[in-house]
């Protein structure tokens, strides 16, 4: 999806690539045409001539070769549950950066030791309302003498 102030819509990079590949316009004059860098012309004519999209692509890296593998992080897991210790005395016993055991235990949500029972060792699981003001309880009770059929206001002073 292209940002608000994108110089080109995927429907213009379409437009440009084919100026300069089927119509054999120079990218110079494109670029000058549509109001951006020759460079930005030449990524999409080359990805017109591959037959590439036009659209945006993913930031996200194809691999993550440095990614710790899920046996370790398993077995950070089990430490913390076991344990019951944070993250810079589990790095200092397996050897690692905090910074690193901290990661792994967030991303399993078990970065702080409140979510944790430390009697039990069990995940805490709370309550929780599905949007702002759901458990919103009103207690309506008499504080005055009214009489059946409304006050003074309604009845008038006697």
């Amino acid at each position: 999806m292209t940002h608000a102030n994108a110089a080109l819509t995927p429907r213009h990079r379409l437009k440009v690539a084919q100026l300069v590949v089927d119509g054999g316009y120079p990218i110079s004059e494109v670029a000058a045409q549509f109001q951006v860098s020759w460079p930005t012309v030449k990524r999409w004519a080359d990805r017109y001539l591959a037959g590439e999209s036009m659209y945006d692509r993913s930031s996200r890296p194809k691999t993550s070769p440095t990614k710790t593998s899920p046996a370790v992080t398993k077995r950070y897991v089990s430490l913390r549950m076991r344990l019951r210790e944070g993250p810079v005395q589990l790095a200092v016993r397996v050897g690692v950066a905090p910074s690193t055991v901290h990661r792994i235990l967030r991303s399993a949500r078990l970065n702080r030791l409140s979510y944790i029972d430390r009697a039990t060792g069990e995940t805490v699981r709370r309550y929780e309302h599905p949007y702002p003001g759901s458990l919103v309880h009103v207690d309506v009770k008499k504080l005055g003498n009214i009489p059946d059929g409304g006050g003074w206001r309604y009845v008038g002073r006697r």
